[in-house]
């Protein structure tokens, strides 16, 4: 079989979900990194330190697009254990490594395209992922129009400096800034803050968009049941998301979450 797809997993539902969707997809996890998927003969395991090897293995099995899928951190690399491909481009590596997300992420999609293969996001691969504007769950709900336009004014700004994704405001008041810890952590910061510094009446946000620049085809922010969850113990009106670039994982789920605890999600554009 040619033209194949190959989902490179990480943690997390959504490359289970991918996986599902495309069932002849070779199912690529990496040593030492985190996954959903149960190891057997039918996943392809790799290794960071030899991304030539799995180029050459990909090709064999006639891949020729490649999903990246689920979260993924940086791995811990032995210089020692390069395969020729890793060894040739150690220095421009290493460089990247000490730079943001986006900066590492470009430099493996050009070792990806210099090989052959072309990169597919998860959007492409599986559309009902995404959303068009309008509410999802929840209309009309009490929030502050100028809280979302405040965290979008915020998202512009850690953009250009490839912190974050995700901000907290509520009634004028930034609780919070996702960094590096990721949004799970961010509400959790946000639970924990002192209810006297905080409005009490449920009206604050969640805004998630992409970062400026973002290649949505390897970096796709999403949200799911767990974020719901989160959204709910941090004492949260609702979600704003982007139309057509955040993912909703396990929709169905999340969206009868969200009801049952009133959260409203919104996918609405940026408002600068």
């Amino acid at each position: 079989m040619v033209n194949r797809v190959a989902i490179l997993a990480g943690d997390g539902a959504l490359p289970l979900l991918l996986s599902v969707a495309m069932p002849d997809a070779v199912r690529v996890v990496f040593r030492g990194s985190s996954h959903q998927f149960e190891v057997d003969d039918s996943i392809c395991e790799a290794r960071f330190e030899q991304l030539g090897e799995l180029f050459k293995t990909l090709k064999k099995k006639g891949v020729a697009k490649i999903v990246l899928a689920g979260s993924m951190s940086r791995p811990v690399l032995n210089p020692h254990e390069f395969d020729n491909l890793m060894r040739g481009v150690a220095a421009q590596l290493f460089e990247k490594l000490r730079h943001g997300d986006d900066a590492l992420l470009r430099f493996v999609l050009e070792l990806f395209d210099q090989n052959g293969f072309s990169i597919i996001s998860a959007a492409q691969a599986l559309p009902e992922l995404v959303t068009k504007p309008g509410f999802l769950t929840g209309s009309e709900q009490v929030y502050n129009e100028r809280d979302i336009y405040k965290a979008d004014q915020l998202l512009a700004l850690i953009s250009s400096a490839d912190i974050g994704q995700a901000v907290v405001v509520e009634n004028g008041l930034v609780l919070g800034v996702e960094t590096l810890q990721g949004t799970d952590r961010l509400l959790q910061f946000v639970a924990e803050t002192e209810p006297k510094l905080r409005d009490g009446r449920k009206m604050g946000v969640l805004v998630k968009r992409p970062k400026k620049q973002q290649d949505l085809r390897v970096d796709i922010p999403s949200i799911g049941p767990d974020t719901i969850k989160a959204v709910s113990k941090a004492g949260l009106a609702g979600i704003v998301i982007s139309p057509y670039k955040v993912l909703l994982i396990e929709r169905e789920k999340m969206l009868y979450l969200a009801t049952q605890k009133n959260i409203f999600i919104l996918a609405q554009e940026p408002t600068l």
